[in-house]
Formats: structure tokens, sequence, C-alpha cells
């Protein structure tokens, strides 16, 4: 069904014919869909607000989403949207007549949080936390205007471990970016049903369909150095044993509270053996030695 040449999105006209990208593309819509029904993220009738960067993650993103709509196998409303934030050199025009002629539904938003972070961040430091706060803040509010209930966002399983080591190599917690959530607010989910996606495909995709990829480090900002170091990490590990960030991912979706040390997460007070009653430390009876 997927390969058939008279049944097709536009944002997958031009695809190569060759069965490496054929698979490829297959796999990226079965993760894709596996993400959304094991982690019960669509609600029928539902709208979206997919967020498109114009980077390599969210073309993935965006050409997956409709491809499922497309088929009637994603019962939602998408409505695309880029955040131009005024970075300096940012290509305006290239998302807004990319989805026109994608005959994508979009919106795009102009708010100048580059002026705003570059007044407030000291020399030397990066940009990216103060960034993504106040980006977040606009997706949320032009998700209300429009009527979505749900910020849909491009990051994928790479992006999921790395923050899983970044919070727990500098964080002291055991975290990372969960495939859904409510926001603070409470008024709408954050959807990432990329989470089973691997950055490669993501970039063999984009690269592959020709799209416009825009550099994400037009602000002369880059990512924080912890999450270069950890990237690095894996990609030496990966290297060592292929296969080693597929099974790291496996381990976030198998947590077991009663072998981790966090008693908020398990009753270790509450054990007790096969036969026996809990020991109630509040007694004044002193238990045998034997």
């Amino acid at each position: 069904m997927l390969d058939n040449p008279t049944e097709i999105h536009p944002l997958f006209e031009g695809a190569p014919t060759t069965t490496e990208f054929r698979k490829l593309r297959k796999r990226l819509v079965r993760q894709t869909r596996e993400a959304l029904e094991h982690y019960a993220m669509v609600e029928t009738g539902a709208r979206w607000l997919v967020c498109l960067s114009g980077g390599k993650d969210s073309y993935t993103l965006l050409a997956v989403l409709h491809e499922l709509q497309w088929r009637g196998l994603l019962p939602v409303e998408l409505l695309a949207c880029n955040l131009d934030q005024g970075q300096p050199g940012f290509p305006a025009t290239v998302l807004p007549e990319f989805l026109d002629r994608m005959g994508v539904a979009h919106r795009i938003e102009y708010q100048d949080t580059y002026s705003v972070v570059k007044e407030k961040v000291p020399a030397g430091r990066t940009y990216c936390a103060l960034c993504s706060r106040l980006r977040r803040g606009n997706l949320y509010r032009i998700a209300r205007e429009e009527g979505c209930s749900a910020v849909v966002l491009g990051h994928h399983r790479d992006d999921i471990l790395e923050t899983f080591f970044m919070n727990l190599f500098h964080g002291g917690r055991l975290a990372t970016m969960p495939p859904k959530l409510v926001n603070e607010e409470g008024d709408l989910f954050v959807l990432r049903p990329l989470a089973h996606v691997a950055e490669a495909d993501c970039e063999r995709f984009a690269r592959a369909m020709n799209y416009p990829i825009i550099p994400c480090d037009l602000c002369g900002s880059q990512d924080g150095l912890q999450r270069q170091q950890v990237k690095a990490i894996l990609d030496g590990w990966e290297a060592n044993s292929p296969g080693r960030r597929q099974v790291m991912f496996r381990a976030l979706t198998n947590a077991r509270p009663s072998h981790l040390l966090d008693a908020g997460l398990f009753d270790f007070a509450g054990l007790a053996r096969l036969g026996s009653e809990a020991f109630d430390e509040n007694s004044n009876d002193i238990p045998e030695l034997r």
C-alpha cells in the first residue's frame, strides 16, 4: 500500500524508488504509529499544532503524520506552525513557500525572542535554555488561539536518550523527555510521536527527500557542551557495539522501581518476608537475635 506510486501524499512526491528508501519510509511510518498507539496520543477529532523548525526532524515528523492522516490512520486535524524568533539570517520565506507548495495548512508566527535572549543571557553562555522556554510559551499561546489540544514536537529516540544521560550525569535524577505529557497549566498535551525513531533515520529521510533544511545554529549559539559530550559518548558506544542505543532506549520502557533506590516509587518499608509480619519500628518488643 505504501509503495503504490498513484497513492501518495504531496510531501512524499519525488521520493526515491529504491528498496532501501521504501524500507526506511515504512519503518518511519510503523514506528510513529506504534508510539501513537502505545502512549495513547490520539484523540479522535482533535486538532494538533505540529511544530516545524525547518530541521530534519521536524520535516520527518510533518511528512509521517500527514502520511498517516492521509491514509485514514490518524483521525486528527494537523496545523503546521513555524515560529520565526528573529534569528539573524533566518530564511523567512523558505517554510511558507514549502508548505504552500505541499498544500499543508500552516501558521507562520514572528516573535523576536532572539533580542530578549541576547539581552538576558551573559556573554559566553549558550542561549538554548532561555530560547527554548520562550519558544515553548509562544507555541502554547498559538495552540490555544488555534483551538489545538496538543503541541506536537519532533524529538526522536536519540534526543530522549541524550536527555536521560544529561539528567543522570548532571541533574542527579532518572528522567528524560516523556512521549506524552500535560503542560503546567493543564490545558494542552505535549506529544513526541517520533519517540521510537532513530535520529539517523530522520537524517536519511529528510536528505533523500531533499527538503529545504534550515540550520539550527543561526543564532551563533551551540547547544550546551553537556549535550554534545553525551552525544559523543553515545556515538562511541554505538560504534563499538552497534545497536547499543536501541538496547538503552528499551531499558527506559522497562523500569523496575523495586530494583532502584527511590522510596517514593517503591514501598521498601512495607516489604515483609513470606509468613511474617512487617516489623513495627514503634513497638517496644525487642526482636530476638538469631
